[in-house]
């Protein structure tokens, strides 16, 4: 059984986090167990039509945000990584400074300093210096840095085909890819 922890934090792009959450459902070989802020549930009202309680049905277990003493704060408590999708640059700046103020910074600082694969799909444009160098400081700290960039490659018909292009090279990076996944496979 594979455990992956699925933080969703304010950013735009809630819809990332939810597909996250629906493609993982159907693995009976994956648990997985969402922290979702409390502005993560704000802008997933505002953009889109599903509820919080259905983003939280789709995991396995879920911890509110100010739930600290969580199973997932513990490095004790084994799991194969963690992705946050969306992250924040607040979440983001929390996680590169040791600041573990909540759940979700706490779970990933766990993550980090358990030498597990961290993922964070830090969703903001354009970055200013403070956030490259920040970005470049939790690259050093082992975590991957993955914004979600659209891939034409593919071509693309749809919205729904970019999203799906995206968590599906997100669950490559936490090592649970998808049997629909499109490889490339040269020119």
């Amino acid at each position: 059984m594979k455990r992956i922890v699925v933080g969703l934090s304010g950013a735009s792009g809630s819809i990332y986090g939810i597909r996250i959450l629906e493609a993982l459902k159907p693995q009976k070989e994956v648990e997985t167990h969402l922290i979702i802020t409390r502005a993560a549930e704000k802008t997933l009202h505002q953009e889109t039509e599903t509820t919080v309680q259905e983003v939280k049905d789709l995991a396995d277990f879920c911890y509110s945000n100010e739930q600290i003493g969580a199973a997932v704060a513990s490095g004790s408590f084994l799991t194969d990584g963690m992705v946050i999708v969306p992250c924040s640059i607040n979440t983001m700046s929390s996680i590169a400074s040791g600041t573990t103020s909540n759940l979700l910074t706490r779970a990933a600082d766990v993550t980090l300093k358990e030498r597990r694969r961290l993922v964070l799909c830090v969703r903001e444009t354009p970055l200013h210096l403070g956030h490259l160098r920040t970005l470049a400081t939790l690259t050093e700290m082992g975590a991957v840095v993955a914004p979600p960039m659209p891939a034409f490659y593919q071509h693309p018909k749809t919205i729904d085909d970019l999203v799906s292009a995206t968590v599906e090279r997100l669950l490559d990076l936490v090592m649970l890819p998808h049997s629909k996944t499109k490889r490339w496979d040269g020119i």
